[in-house]
């Protein structure tokens, strides 16, 4: 059984005789554009290689060397800081977050009576507990990082 058989038209039919010559005609001016610029490409100036470029060394201005005791901190000492007692973190996904209203517990990395963490500009210096002075929450300091761990943490 052939499609004329079950009445199906041929899709050529009636493009005309010219039809099939058209496509050939189409694919041989695509292959001479693609062998034209292949030809340019190969006739195109060569670029040259790239060569190291050689600089002088940097030499770093001559400067006094100040040893870590004599480093004086008195010009620091009134510059102002933010101090952070920080009870606990989590992370939570943006549903959540916007799902919070008066009332939501939001559950926190840390077990109730652990220090807090004390940081100076987001760099932490000491561990506490939470007081009551004055009614008025403080912390007292429980374990301090020592002196010189907080310079060398500031560099």
């Amino acid at each position: 059984m052939s499609e004329n058989d079950l009445g199906l038209d041929d899709p050529l039919e009636g493009a005309g005789d010219g039809a099939g010559d058209n496509f050939a005609d189409d694919w041989a001016a695509a292959m001479q554009e693609q062998q034209a610029l292949a030809d340019r490409i190969a006739s195109a100036p060569k670029i040259a290689q790239p060569m190291r470029a050689e600089f002088d060394d940097l030499v770093p201005p001559p400067t006094v060397e100040a040893k870590s005791e004599d480093v004086n901190l008195d010009v620091l000492l009134d510059v102002p800081v933010t101090i952070a007692m920080e009870i606990g973190r989590t992370r939570i996904n943006i549903r959540n977050l916007l799902q919070l209203t008066q009332g939501s517990v939001v559950e926190l990395d840390r077990l109730a009576g652990e220090p807090m963490d004390v940081m100076v500009n987001g760099t932490l210096i000491a561990h506490g507990e939470v007081v009551v002075v004055n009614d008025k929450f403080g912390i007292r300091l429980t374990d301090v990082v020592s002196p010189a761990e907080r310079v060398k943490k500031l560099r």
